[in-house]
């Protein structure tokens, strides 16, 4: 909370919050989602809401803006915004607030912008309900506001409907919407969840610096607290409806006070931390909300020297406590080869080398696996005639048993589309893939995909349960007391309940949801699984459950995985080998710790440094040079 202020903008002469929140409470039904939360955010100053799903961070942005009324939603407490009373406000007066005084920028753009108007006019209405102009003059303001927020030809492209603007233009018409009629506090609801690294970077440097030029007050919510980290100037950590701890950004990030928070830290996958593997059994449990802490994908290591060893999550479950270092990163770990070395210690030398292997996986045995999945000169191009473009240009590599294989590339890239052809989901326009030496076509049982979008992949009017057992039932599969069965092994084996057959998609979280996603790849029996984002879309903790399930399944069953994101910390640290893509094509192929350590390719370097960092000093160094790059 911000000192020295007060309250009221009273007798000690200095100016009343931008923000005021005053045990705020919001309960629907029995479920309290808020309880109890005080703070203050000054004008021109930036709160970041940190915490995991659930937490209460995004109801208490709506909150701000009264979004609940009307919605059977039960609020208690004081929120004043901009001077304004929330709660005891006529509609008017917060039709006058929203937009006008403060405005938000939701999490899926796309879900936000009407798809049957163009985006000038969207903002050009925004601005002519608040401030009465003429229409030339809104969609003159809509034009300027989308130049200031660097959309290019911001004249043509105010004309173009939202499905012909990429995610992260997307989510620039969004800001600029917010900021047509220049509003004093601005509330970001998750605004880089779905971004890939470099656009993310380009939209935090765009909100830094609206705030220097207009001086408005930021209130980003978001579970990535390297987010955070360059974003804001306070941070507020939450849980369970509560504030856990509320400090300097630098202080919270550099010496957490509070147990919650250091768990929390050291769940975040980290780049610059080499990939540290768990043995033993059970980093698959606790489905329901155990959290294999820290040790799975950020590491263990937390700010400050605390191990996040023997802390508790949400759910109940010990975090393991692995210490960084625990292996030299020319170790080997759980019978593994580091790095995606070669037996001997032979490394790679990170260069393509049309189809062969860059460094060799582990297997299970410790040994090299056998090739199972190998690509050759893959290429796929979609449209026709002159719309004709080729998403995936030339691609060779393989895959070993046993090993992860991380792809990694800005939005765009033809990451999903390569994956989608290694499953047999699309066909190549030319080129091949061999699977065990032989070529196939169509979509191969052994080769199974886990899709970004679980509730999207799911059929939301049948069980999970039935879900899980088509793979059976394509099999050939008849007798249901086997096929029930078998999906209750499965259900186990990823953390969930055999109880849970009879669930449908909406009743589990989005962790949970994954987990279902695994569980239906698993059904087929495959020895290959090409993940495609499977946690772009969750908070870290749920991020560190999902990676260490499978981890788990990978050891046990000696599969090989095929982990495509756009998520850099997260793939160093399930990786063996990465190939990094740019336009339909590996500009660098390699073991985890060359490609990051070492990267050859210049792009390879400018997604490194788009990755946010957790101190607050570096990332401000990295924001500023950004900026010199882009004024050359």
């Amino acid at each position: 909370m911000t000192t020295g202020e007060s309250l009221d903008g009273g007798p000690d002469g200095t100016a009343a919050p931008l923000v005021d929140v005053r045990d705020l409470v919001v309960g629907f039904g029995d479920l309290r989602a808020v309880d109890g939360l005080s703070f203050t955010l000054a004008k021109g100053a930036a709160l970041g809401l940190v915490g995991e799903s659930g937490s209460g961070k995004s109801t208490v942005a709506s909150a701000l803006l009264a979004l609940h009324r009307g919605t059977g939603a039960r609020v208690d407490g004081t929120v004043r915004v901009a001077g304004v009373d929330v709660q005891a406000a006529s509609d008017d007066e917060l039709r006058r607030l929203r937009g006008g005084k403060a405005a938000m920028v939701f999490q899926d753009p796309l879900s936000s912008l009407d798809p049957y108007y163009a985006v000038g006019d969207q903002i050009a209405e925004v601005y002519r309900v608040h401030v009465k102009a003429s229409r030339r003059a809104a969609r003159a303001r809509a034009v300027e506001v989308l130049d200031r927020v660097g959309i290019a030809d911001a004249a043509r492209r105010a004309r173009a409907r939202p499905h012909e603007f990429s995610g992260g233009m997307r989510q620039r018409a969004l800001i600029a919407m917010a900021l047509a009629c220049a509003p004093d506090l601005l509330i970001a609801d998750e605004p880089t969840t779905a971004l890939d690294v470099t656009v993310q970077a380009q939209i935090l440097d765009l909100l830094h610096t609206l705030r220097e030029e207009t001086g408005m007050g930021l209130l980003l919510v978001t579970h990535d607290v390297g987010v955070a980290a360059e974003s804001v100037d306070d941070v507020l950590v939450m849980r369970h409806g509560r504030a856990v701890e509320h400090r300097p950004v630098a202080t919270v990030l550099g010496a957490p006070r509070e147990a919650y928070t250091r768990e929390l830290l050291g769940a975040v996958p980290r780049v610059d931390v080499p990939r540290v593997r768990l043995g033993g059994a059970g980093a698959a449990a606790g489905g329901s909300g155990g959290v294999p802490g820290g040790g799975a994908v950020g590491g263990g290591a937390v700010p400050g020297g605390a191990a996040s060893g023997g802390g508790v999550l949400d759910g109940g479950v010990p975090v393991g406590g692995v210490p960084v270092g625990g292996e030299s990163s020319g170790g080997a770990s759980d019978g593994g080869v580091s790095g995606g070395g070669v037996p001997g210690g032979a490394a790679s030398d990170g260069g393509l080398d049309d189809g062969g292997v860059s460094g060799g996986g582990p297997s299970g045995d410790g040994a090299v696996g056998e090739i199972v999945l190998e690509a050759v000169g893959l290429r796929r191009e979609f449209g026709r005639g002159r719309r004709r473009f080729t998403a995936v240009d030339g691609v060779s590599l393989t895959v070993r048993r046993g090993e992860t294989l991380g792809v990694v590339g800005e939005s765009g890239s033809g990451k999903t589309t390569l994956g989608r052809m290694l499953v047999g989901l699309l066909e190549p326009t030319a080129g091949s893939v061999r699977y065990e030496g032989r070529v196939r076509s169509g979509v191969r049982p052994a080769v199974q995909m886990v899709f970004q979008d679980p509730v999207s992949s799911l059929n939301p009017r049948r069980s999970v349960g039935e879900s899980i057992a088509d793979p059976l039932r394509a099999r050939g599969e008849r007798d249901e007391t086997r096929i029930r069965g078998r999906v209750g092994e499965l259900l186990e084996r990823v953390g969930l309940e055999p109880a849970h057959y009879d669930r449908y998609p909406h009743e589990f979280s989005g962790g949970q949801r994954q987990r279902v996603g695994i569980a239906r790849a698993l059904a087929a029996d495959p020895r290959v699984i090409v993940c495609d984002e499977p946690v772009s879309a969750l908070d870290v903790t749920t991020q560190a459950q999902v990676v260490a399930l499978l981890a788990e399944l990978q050891r046990e069953l000696g599969l090989a995985l095929v982990f495509v994101a756009h998520d850099l910390a997260v793939v160093r640290q399930v990786s063996d080998r990465v190939a990094v893509m740019r336009r339909g094509r590996i500009v660098e192929l390699g073991s985890a710790d060359e490609v990051y350590e070492s990267p050859r390719d210049p792009y390879t370097k400018q997604l490194l440094a788009a990755v946010p960092a957790l101190d607050p000093e570096v990332a401000a160094e990295r924001r500023r040079a950004r900026r010199q790059l882009a004024a050359v």
